[in-house]
């Protein structure tokens, strides 16, 4: 999220390759969500299969072999459940992933199958779950979209929800980091992740609470605490997201997931944030809704 190093080198970024990466994808991800959901999900559940290939692979190289075919098709199959069939559909196609996860393995003599159906599991509930809360928002209680839609005088508000999660996980990086370069001293957990700072921290907060209160009063047209009670929850989300990931790559000894993405590390290394940050965001459209 953020650097305590002085100088850019040090932060451990090739910033112009991330900033290049960093924007051709919110392009196209915003691009999907506004023009066409349906190419956005196909796009989506392919970076859930990377995020999930990833976080396979690099437990495989501490020994732990998780069940592939079963993992993929659960991970394929549930953000699809969940934009056609809502949360019933997300809940279901998890609990069979998990179940097809565990038989598959259990019907395979080679050793170590505690340990392969749990890191089976813990990479479909971390991921494509996760992930999934994204095209609840975006279906709104309402039927599924299939074709392009053009018209943006009537933008579904499930996909303005997840576009302002989107600028609140980028806010709570960008100005994360930003001020964590510049400020940081004082590092938050140090034995977790070294490079994350309470100013960064602070940063992180102060831009999100900013973008987020304009986002909701001028976007959503509601009050500005909701835009301050989204901003800290999903910051709140975000970094923790982010230290569960530092924590998963420092058991396993690895820096980065992998080096898919020029700039950033791996698709892990994109999705650590915001796959705390849906179901926090869900939660939070869902609860306003009520009253």
């Amino acid at each position: 999220m953020e650097d305590t190093s002085k100088h850019t080198p040090k932060a451990g970024r090739n910033l112009p390759a991330a900033l290049g990466v960093g924007v051709a994808l919110f392009v196209v991800v915003l691009g999907g969500l506004l023009f066409y959901p349906l190419a956005f999900l196909v796009f989506a559940t392919a970076f859930a299969g990377l995020g999930v290939w990833e976080v396979t692979r690099a437990m495989g190289q501490r020994g732990i072999a998780a069940p592939m075919v079963p993992v993929m098709i659960g991970t394929i199959a549930m953000p699809s459940a969940a934009y056609f069939s809502g949360a019933e559909g997300l809940l279901f196609a998890f609990t069979a992933s998990a179940a097809a996860t565990m038989l598959w393995r259990s019907v395979d003599p080679a050793p170590g199958a505690i340990k392969s159906i749990f890191a089976g599991v813990f990479a479909l509930a971390w991921i494509p779950f996760m992930l999934s809360f994204v095209f609840l928002m975006i279906r709104d209680g309402a039927a599924p979209t299939l074709g392009p839609t053009l018209d943006l005088a009537h933008i579904n508000p499930g996909v303005l929800q997840v576009v302002i999660m989107l600028l609140l996980v980028v806010a709570n990086d960008t100005f994360g980091y930003l001020v964590g370069v510049l400020f940081g001293k004082h590092p938050m957990a140090p034995k977790i992740s070294p490079k994350k700072s309470w100013e960064g921290f602070a940063g992180s907060m102060g831009g999100a609470v900013v973008v987020s209160i304009l986002a909701t009063v001028f976007v959503l047209q509601e009050h500005w605490w909701v835009g301050l009670a989204l901003a800290v929850g999903l910051v709140l989300a975000g970094t923790s997201g982010d230290f569960a990931e530092s924590m998963v790559k420092r058991e396993l000894g690895v820096k980065d997931m992998s080096n898919i993405l020029p700039g950033h590390g791996g698709v892990m290394d994109r999705l650590d944030s915001l796959l705390f940050a849906a179901p926090v965001a869900f939660a939070i459209f869902t609860a306003l809704g009520r009253f």
